[in-house]
């Protein structure tokens, strides 16, 4: 876990950045980057093992398309790393798709969380996730950001409250009712 002064270090370089400050992203590369790593290889984890993504360069992308985006106002570290891991899901999205589209046949496997697969192990199509949450983002967009923080970014119950700024009640019941949507959805694919 990163330290108090880090995380403080963290949050004054995201201010700095998002007043256009010279040099701050040179500076916040190398304090993001273990956890940006760490969240790397949970994506990777439910990959398949031969898949050509490693999490350095999942790393990589991720964070050019965080310092390329010109409108995102910065709340504090916990909204960075959502950020962050929505980043890394479009981009092994993206990855499966022309994957698809080159093989022309079913789409990469990852091993869905046992809390969202009702505590079965099964693996999913991250394609057919990608939908089901996007068809949930449109009906019920508080819940599609609670299953990108906890299930994505890999954020707690309290961690989700405070990003999202509502309570941990409010989090467990989203939670909830988002896992057996996502189910229902992917089972009827």
């Amino acid at each position: 876990m990163t330290a108090p002064e880090s995380t403080h270090e963290v949050t004054r370089l995201l201010e700095a950045l998002q007043a256009g400050a010279e040099g701050a992203s040179d500076q916040l590369a190398p304090l993001v980057y273990h956890e940006l790593h760490a969240l790397a290889v949970h994506f990777m984890r439910r990959e398949r093992e031969d898949h050509t993504l490693q999490p350095t360069a999942l790393v990589s992308e991720a964070y050019m398309r965080l310092m390329g985006q010109q409108q995102v106002s910065w709340q504090n570290r916990a909204h960075f790393y959502g950020i962050a891991a929505q980043a890394m899901r479009r981009i092994l999205v993206d990855h499966a798709r022309r994957a698809r589209a080159a093989k022309r046949e079913g789409g990469e496997r990852v091993t869905l969380d046992e809390s969202v697969a009702d505590h079965s192990e099964r693996s999913v199509d991250l394609l057919a996730l990608d939908d089901a949450l996007n068809r949930l983002a449109v009906a019920l967009p508080r819940q599609a950001r609670v299953v990108e923080l906890r299930f994505f970014s890999g954020l707690d119950i309290d961690e989700t409250a405070e990003v999202l700024g509502i309570s941990p009640a409010t989090v467990k019941r989203d939670w909830t009712f988002a896992k057996a949507f996502l189910q229902r959805e992917m089972d009827m694919r």
